[in-house]
């Protein structure tokens, strides 16, 4: 069984045709899937997926884009979404220099709030990391010195510095399709340096498909190409690699439930 990490499923084609892409899913392998929300505007729509299956749990949290259009969040309200036992992280957040579509401190207030709220509640909390390595590296960095809180560096593309940065705090590193572009020598052998037991696999669907399905539209089904990419650049086996990352992340997603075989 693999599980997608982290996909948009009210985003794009997806939402649009959620029942098909969630069977497609299943037929691939897939048999978790991580629902993240990325404004809290749409916080409704990932809940509701996230309560129709089973096998799908969800976020609350708010794109770094999204820093001043829903400035001013705090960690009591991110506390109060993630009531629900669907909701199992925090996220997605962080730091976005790259387009810079909110100012940077805003950014950064709302990526503290959202740290915050981990810590309280000891879930995930999902970070996104774009061109900003030294800053997301110090804020949590900074903020794990007030007390701990487990975290993902979801859709991993940076430097190894920032990749040694992460693993020296405790981070789950987790790998998209990017992994599988040619022109990502760099990251290839960066992903070679992830000790097994801290690597996730995720699609960002409906973002970034994998090859051989560059192009299209992603969707949780296509996770199985990273799979198989992953297996030939690590040299582990396929069933391996799927059992370690499946077990990674119900390992650190503790309000998951495994499904039944």
């Amino acid at each position: 069984m693999i599980v997608d990490s982290h996909c948009h499923l009210n985003y794009g084609s997806m939402k649009e045709d959620v029942e098909a892409v969630i069977e497609r899913a299943g037929q691939a392998g897939v048999g978790v899937m991580l629902a993240i929300n990325a404004r809290l505007s749409e916080y409704d729509e990932v809940l509701e997926i996230a309560n129709k299956w089973d096998h799908i749990y969800g976020t609350a949290g708010s794109h770094p884009h999204e820093a001043e259009n829903e400035p001013n969040i705090t960690a009591q309200k991110l506390i109060e979404l993630a009531a629900p036992k669907k909701i199992i992280a925090i996220g997605e957040t962080g730091l976005d220099y790259f387009y810079e579509h909110a100012p940077r401190d805003m950014q950064k207030q709302n990526f503290i709030a959202h740290i915050e709220a981990s810590r309280a509640l000891q879930i995930p909390l999902i970070v996104h990391a774009r061109d900003a390595d030294d800053d997301v590296a110090e804020i949590m960095r900074s903020e794990m010195e007030k007390g701990e809180y487990p975290a993902v560096i979801h859709c991993f593309t940076a430097s190894q510095k920032f990749l040694e940065q992460s693993l020296d705090i405790g981070c789950m590193i987790s790998i998209s399709g990017i992994v599988t572009f040619n022109s990502a020598k760099a990251l290839q052998a960066s992903v070679k340096t992830i000790p097994l037991e801290r690597m996730l696999v995720e699609t960002d669907a409906p973002y970034l498909a994998p090859v051989p399905v560059r192009g299209k539209s992603n969707e949780p089904a296509f996770v199985k190409h990273t799979i198989d990419f992953l297996s030939k650049l690590l040299d582990v086996p396929v069933d391996e690699l799927i059992k370690v990352t499946t077990d990674n992340f119900f390992n650190h997603f503790t309000q998951a439930s495994r499904p039944q075989a």
